[in-house]
């Protein structure tokens, strides 16, 4: 069934996302000189921020039933999501630094929504170099677990600091007319469903993995 579930997920997201890439193209320039052609990224930065966002949360849903419960297929799903959500947040700040160096003239202004983006991404590599410290399976998965309700408070902050942002546009700023519009949330629905289908796959062979470990052990 999970098969089942993760190939859909990835054909649908994988067909979406072909789609988009096409449009985004095919896209006319916009007006402004200064990003007449750079406002194509947007398109991929928004929904990386936006999958890595859900995927965190995820991390935390699970991490906290984890914490209830002992269970450690949840631990296994926190993890999977986690991992996601790291490479779409790296993903969110490599693309963000290409629009800042076009729009206002650099890689990096240390402009509030970048530093705390930037806190966020530290915040989650410490969660992987916490787990990869500990050798014993049962007090990794109860200390990333605790971990990570403290790591997610980065998320709300990066989100809202684009508040405080002088350069970086705030959420009610950024407008599209109708066909822009629908092609964002397109490629929003294709991050997502290519994340459900890891979240699936990988959750799944990493708790096939460590019961195999166990096994081995015994």
């Amino acid at each position: 069934m999970w098969s089942k579930a993760s190939a859909l997920c990835f054909f649908s997201g994988f067909a979406m996302l072909v789609y988009g890439v096409y449009k985004v193209l095919s896209l006319a320039p916009v007006s402004s000189p200064t990003i007449a052609e750079n406002y194509r990224i947007i398109f991929f930065h928004v929904p990386a921020a936006v999958t890595s966002f859900v995927a965190f949360a995820v991390t935390l849903a699970f991490s906290v039933v984890f914490l209830k419960t002992e269970n450690y297929r949840r631990d296994v799903q926190a993890v999977s999501s986690a991992k996601f959500g790291f490479a779409m947040i790296t993903a969110a700040l490599i693309s963000g630094s290409i629009w800042a160096k076009v729009a206002w003239g650099s890689y990096w202004n240390w402009d509030p929504r970048e530093t705390f983006v930037l806190v966020l991404w530290f915040a989650y590599a410490a969660y992987f170099g916490l787990r990869a410290s500990i050798e014993d399976y049962a007090v990794k998965a109860r200390y990333s677990a605790i971990y990570s309700i403290f790591a997610f408070v980065t998320v709300p902050m990066s989100y809202f600091s684009s508040l405080l942002s002088p350069l970086h546009p705030k959420p009610f700023e950024v407008s599209f007319d109708t066909e822009r519009g629908m092609l964002l949330g397109v490629m929003i629905i294709a991050f997502i469903l290519l994340y459900i289908a890891f979240f699936l796959l990988d959750s799944k062979i990493s708790e096939i993995r460590e019961k195999l470990e166990v096994m081995e052990n015994e």
